[in-house]
């Protein structure tokens, strides 16, 4: 890619980034709950039963501080870890009905912000932006 191309697309995907962090913040502010907790439960509550290690892979986190965030969700009653029913040296975490409640919440705010942004799109576009923020994805 030429070097002002790159420029140009590193300074959008900045820009994209900052712009989603700073709505993450005004619509977690109030829950109770931090923006790193809130996507916490997101992702649980996206992939039920997801073993620590895989949760973590999928927050880009290690194991440890995964861990310390798990802990502070379980004493807050909306996380339950549980003993794997395969593999008795790994648990597995899901949602309290609490739990699954600001999942609920935090994830049709989402659906809301993605039909927003989108709105403009046709089917096809909407379908290229999304394989193309997978083939993204796939590169972390």
């Amino acid at each position: 890619m030429h070097g002002c191309k790159q420029d140009e697309l590193s300074q959008l995907i900045i820009e994209l980034y900052e712009k989603i962090s700073s709505w993450e913040h005004t619509v977690v502010k109030g829950s109770g709950l931090s923006l790193a907790q809130m996507h916490t439960i997101e992702i649980i509550g996206h992939h039920e039963n997801l073993r620590m290690k895989e949760l973590a892979g999928k927050m880009g986190v290690t194991t440890g501080t995964l861990t310390v965030m798990i802990d502070r969700l379980e004493k807050a009653g909306l996380v339950l870890r549980q003993p794997h029913p395969n593999d008795r040296r790994s648990y597995v975490i899901t949602l309290t009905s609490r739990g699954r409640e600001h999942f609920k919440e935090h994830h049709k705010l989402h659906s809301l912000l993605t039909a927003e942004l989108t709105a403009s799109f046709n089917d096809q576009e909407v379908s290229e932006l999304s394989h193309l923020l997978g083939r993204l994805i796939q590169q972390f």
